[in-house]
């Protein structure tokens, strides 16, 4: 029997979870928590085998750095990452953490269930690509990813000098990059974008 721990701070998604988990013949419920930084005391002294560990989670805790923390401690938990944010980082950090799985929950092509047992029976299963998100007149796959990394760093309210220094690059780099994507989106300020790609979840400012 795998005993699973869940990690999500919102209540319907953890109710629908431990149902999923208590239908099955193959999995136990562990534990249900709403606080990512709770899931490694509870990984130390309770018997986990998999955690489903949601990305944003109560008071802003980080669910990709609790599962770097949990891989630290425990190599053999396997975890999967489940999200309904498109940012495009997420991807490339869960991998950075060792994390087995990815799973977008509104939008998956499997269901939960079936990522579980691909999971669990040693695969790593991980979507092709974030969603596309639509940010004024583009789709956020016409960004590069150099334009990617700089739209993070706008979002994160820097300035072209820090966003240079940051990203080893020139400022009149950075200004390319920033009007390069200003007229893909057709937008007339930088400010626009920054607010639209935060609301539009494809960038999560501090994570």
């Amino acid at each position: 029997m795998t005993n699973v721990l869940i990690v999500d701070d919102a209540a319907t998604i953890r109710i629908l979870f431990e149902r999923i988990i208590n239908e099955s013949k193959d999995y136990n419920l562990a534990g249900s928590l709403e606080n990512a930084n709770a899931a490694l005391p509870f990984c130390m002294r309770t018997n986990v085998n998999l955690v489903i560990m949601d990305v944003y989670t109560k008071n802003r805790e980080n669910g990709l750095e609790a599962a770097k923390n949990i891989k630290k401690e425990f190599p053999d938990i396997k975890i999967i990452i489940a999200t309904s944010l498109p940012e495009a980082s997420f991807l490339e950090k869960a991998k950075e953490a060792g994390c087995e799985s990815f799973w977008y929950k509104e939008l998956g092509e499997f269901g939960l269930l079936d990522i579980m047992n691909r999971t669990m029976n040693g695969e790593h299963v991980y979507p092709d690509s974030s969603p596309a998100i639509t940010i004024g007149n583009a789709k956020s796959v016409e960004f590069t990813p150099m334009e990617m990394k700089v739209l993070r760093e706008l979002c994160n309210g820097k300035l072209n000098k820090d966003i240079a220094e940051d990203l080893c690059m020139s400022e009149n780099t950075v200004k390319f990059h920033i009007n390069n994507m200003l007229q893909k989106a057709g937008y007339s300020n930088r400010y626009q974008l920054a607010i639209d790609a935060v609301e539009q979840k494809l960038i999560v400012p501090g994570f």
